[in-house]
């Protein structure tokens, strides 16, 4: 038997920091932002969602963790960001107020 036949799941990735719209940005302006996506380590997942938050404008961004996510989130605001992670794209939620 041969266990090359079973398929593993990408590593998926959950990145939590705090983004903004202008330079010079402080605390009260700050909007967090949760990125997930999947990555060949931490250095390539930090890239990946720098150059996302990057592409969806926002001029400044400080990433505060990163962790793995163990097998599909039960929330549903997750839900749709860990398949588009699992299709290849960074999936950004920011949560505006």
């Amino acid at each position: 038997m041969n266990d090359n036949d079973d398929q593993m799941e990408p590593t998926v990735y959950v990145v939590v920091g705090r983004v903004w719209n202008d330079e010079g940005g402080n605390p009260d302006t700050a909007i967090p932002v949760h990125a997930m996506l999947t990555a060949a380590d931490d250095d390539d997942a930090v890239r990946k969602t720098l150059e996302a938050l990057a592409g969806q404008g926002y001029v400044e961004a400080e990433l505060d963790q990163i962790g793995v996510i163990d097998g599909e989130p039960d929330e549903p605001v997750y839900e749709g960001a860990y398949q588009d992670a699992l299709a290849g794209n960074v999936a950004v939620i920011a949560f505006n107020s």
